[in-house]
């Protein structure tokens, strides 16, 4: 599929969402439209690889031909379902295949437009597709059962509530509507077996992105910009072609493990933890579309901070953009987990920024990098939040560089945010490195974003570790003690821009002349008012 095609798929993609979401908000109709797609995906996943068996086997039938109610057919079938769920991790009959839904859809809809009696109360004979949508979207989940992707299908559909009355007064509208979805989705050809295996997951991810543009304040809870979700990939994985695991505890959508994934020829395995049920799910969707297969990829759903998942383990990449400044308890309980009690002081109940940092800190591992997205708060705020600053920096020297954004760059918040990157074993203990490119970017609308030859200049610049006038400097580590571990980037990027000198001689004369002519314009004014016999009006 070459580039143009793929921004036709996206475009058709996007466009099927907005003209069917109708009243919806777009986070509300998303995940539907997202679902879709993604069942539409496993069908046509599902058959490519159940004719891929049939063809090895010898047998010159098509799957979606073989006949469920026959004996030979429920042979085939439990054959293929052996393999299927080994390999694939799921399981479809050929009734329970998108095409075959959205075909019954397709005919629903044409018995309306001829205003035929459609069959409402029969899911078997009938062309009603609700039920038996509901019931394949169950049936794939339950095809994992007892088996090892088991945790990975478990409740993906959940959030596909196909009796909310959003879709539709009456089950009859609701019935109409899911059928135009699935309609239009079966027109696209995916392709599968033709084109790289990322290209429909970058799809599936562009409208994610298009989503959460119109999610507002909501959107930070699911998706990182791309560009930003570029610089933390390409830094932490800087020197390295391969990368043994990927690790972000605030995963949302999962669309940055997935970024780093592009940075390297492999990564041997994915690990999330996502709080929100409903980004998890996305989460999952977005691993398993970029054909991650189910044994490569460990995400969960619980509070990172309260209940860790994965603490057993240690990263060789960490990346993460979790949610600003929120709250959360600093239970002095904490004072006793191993990933803060070093520090000796917790990070504000109001604040879980720096509780974010010592969560991942003690998650990586001594060869790693990490890179967080955090509110330039951190890199200055007093009390514990200073404390444990100085710490890190003075008792770990974990702190490798400090890099500043444009404001205005994230959904839904203008604030300006920083890159803190940190390293265990660093190549340049003696110093940090800060970048200043919170002036460096394009304006699109209201938005702010980092054009490639912006993003290109930070990597490189943290690659080569090089001070450029007005946009980076390394600070030697005395430096950064003398100001008392205060990381406020000005304190160490000067971008002061002198102003042109003033002449104020010529500005003088200037003035001077200005009174000359005033008092010249005067005198004509009041020669005019003594010829006319009226008053001068001054």
């Amino acid at each position: 599929m070459s580039l143009d095609q793929k921004k036709q798929l996206e475009q058709q993609l996007w466009n099927i969402a907005n003209t069917l979401r109708g009243k919806m908000d777009a986070d509300e109709f998303r995940d539907y439209i997202l679902g879709f797609i993604f069942y539409k995906y496993l069908s046509e996943k599902m058959q490519l690889n159940a004719n891929k068996i049939l063809k090895d086997s010898g047998e010159a039938i098509q799957y979606q031909d073989i006949d469920e109610a026959t004996d030979e057919g429920k042979e085939y079938l439990q054959a293929i379902k052996d393999e299927t769920v080994e390999g694939l991790g799921f399981f479809l009959k050929p009734s329970e295949l998108f095409s075959s839904l959205a075909t019954r859809g397709k005919q629903t809809e044409d018995d309306e437009d001829n205003e035929e009696e459609t069959n409402t109360d029969s899911l078997g004979g009938g062309r009603f597709i609700l039920g038996d949508l509901a019931n394949v979207l169950r049936n794939i989940e339950q095809s994992t059962a007892g088996t090892d992707s088991e945790d990975d299908f478990n409740k993906l559909f959940e959030d596909l509530d196909l009796t909310s009355s959003k879709l539709g007064r009456t089950e009859k509208d609701k019935n109409k509507l899911i059928s135009k979805v699935l309609s239009h989705l079966n027109k696209i050809d995916f392709e599968l077996e033709n084109i790289e295996s990322d290209i429909l997951g970058d799809a599936y991810e562009y409208l994610i992105g298009q989503f959460a543009s119109g999610a507002g304040k909501k959107a930070g809870e699911f998706y990182t910009p791309q560009q930003v979700s570029m610089v933390l990939s390409k830094i932490v994985t800087t020197g390295k072609t391969k990368l043994r695991s990927v690790y972000d505890p605030t995963c949302g959508s999962g669309s940055l493990l997935l970024r780093v994934a592009k940075e390297v020829k492999d990564v041997a395995y994915f690990y999330g933890q996502e709080l929100n049920r409903t980004t998890y799910n996305l989460a999952r969707m977005n691993m398993i579309m970029h054909d991650v297969h189910y044994s490569k990829f460990d995400i969960k759903q619980e509070d990172t901070l309260v209940r860790p998942q994965h603490l057993d383990k240690r990263f060789e990449a960490i990346v993460a953009n979790p949610p600003f400044s929120t709250q959360w308890s600093a239970s002095a309980m904490f004072l006793t987990d191993d990933r803060f009690s070093q520090y000796g002081k917790l990070a504000p109940s109001s604040k879980a920024d720096f509780a974010f940092i010592q969560h991942m800190i003690y998650q990586l591992d001594d060869n790693g990098t990490m890179a967080v997205v955090m509110p330039h708060g951190v890199l200055f705020r007093g009390g514990a939040e200073g404390h444990i600053r100085q710490y890190l920096i003075e008792d770990c020297n974990y702190l490798d560089a400090v890099i500043g954004l444009p404001a205005s760059i994230f959904y839904g918040t203008s604030i300006p945010t920083s890159i803190l990157v940190f390293k265990k074993c660093r190549e340049n203990p003696e110093d940090i490195l800060f970048i200043d490119a919170s002036q460096h970017f394009d304006k699109v609308k209201t938005q702010n974003i980092l054009s490639p030859d912006n993003i290109e200049k930070i990597v490189s610049t943290y690659r080569e570790r090089k001070t450029e006038e007005k946009y980076s400097y390394i600070a030697p580590l005395s430096e950064v003690k003398a100001n008392d571990y205060n990381l406020n980037i000005p304190r160490y990027v000067d971008t002061f821009e002198a102003e042109d000198s003033i002449n104020i001689a010529e500005i003088a004369q200037k003035l001077k002349d200005i009174d000359t002519s005033m008092a010249a314009t005067d005198q004509t004014i009041a020669s005019f008012c003594k010829e006319l016999g009226i008053e001068t009006p001054f």
